[in-house]
């Protein structure tokens, strides 16, 4: 299991992951699940994977090699939505090839989930979720962010907090790293360490940062949790009983 969030707001775009794959208790490993695209001053994109490893591991393998190709690919096509429609191509073309005879019958789950988000020169900057099946949909101003993987935990926290208009990106880095922190009390099959990437809408970096990388130990990171938990008790130690309780 895993645990992705992208958001879209009016100041520009959020990504992050976890690192965490296991099968089983006692096989737990690291994959990087964040991958970046780019073409200074013109396109900045980025995906998010969760689900089967091999097959998000086919899908990327495609995509990069096929950079190198004439056909289409994700440095040459017009728009994000294009972009989307060539990933959602390529993972069911990987399912496909993996499931000859029915496996999914079998109990073999070759489905896989994607974020796809960034900004392609005259448009603004665009998310979409990538299903299984290869169909998408796209963040709006209502709904500005998604998740894949373990969702539950973290979303309320992202619900109360995140507004399209009005949340700046830094907000959005805490809000977002205090959804992972409750995901990762609560499950473990999500765990550190977190990749995270902000792209500020319309700036076209010269050179798009790699990931910020939060591991274990980061201050930061840690303050957040102690923070956070320290908080919640106390409004919680704040709050009135239920009056019929006492009486």
């Amino acid at each position: 299991m895993t645990y992705c969030v992208a958001m879209r707001l009016r100041a520009g775009l959020l990504f992050a992951s976890d690192t965490r794959t296991n099968a089983g208790v006692d096989h737990i490993a690291s994959f990087r699940k964040m991958y970046q695209f780019q073409i200074p001053h013109q396109r900045e994109i980025v995906l998010l994977t969760a689900g089967n490893l091999a097959t998000t591991q086919s899908v990327m393998s495609l995509l990069n090699q096929r950079l190198q190709g004439e056909g289409e690919h994700l440095l040459n096509v017009p728009s994000l939505y294009d972009a989307a429609v060539l990933l959602g191509r390529t993972l069911k073309e990987v399912v496909a090839r993996d499931t000859p005879g029915g496996a999914q019958g079998q109990g073999v789950d070759f489905g896989a989930n994607f974020l796809l988000g960034g900004q392609i020169q005259g448009e603004g900057p665009r998310l979409f979720h990538v299903y299984p099946q290869g169909n998408f949909i796209e963040a709006t101003e209502d709904t500005p962010y998604f998740q894949i993987g373990e969702s539950k935990y973290g979303k309320p926290i992202i619900d109360r907090v995140i507004r399209y208009e009005t949340t700046a990106l830094e907000e959005a880095a805490k809000c977002t790293l205090v959804s992972f922190d409750s995901t990762i009390q609560s499950n473990l099959s999500v765990g550190l360490p977190i990749d995270m990437v902000m792209l500020r809408a319309n700036r076209f970096e010269q050179a798009m940062q790699p990931p910020h990388r939060i591991e274990r130990d980061d201050p930061y990171f840690l303050s957040l949790r102690s923070g956070w938990s320290a908080g919640l008790r106390k409004v919680f130690d704040e709050l009135p009983n239920e009056p019929w309780f006492s009486t």
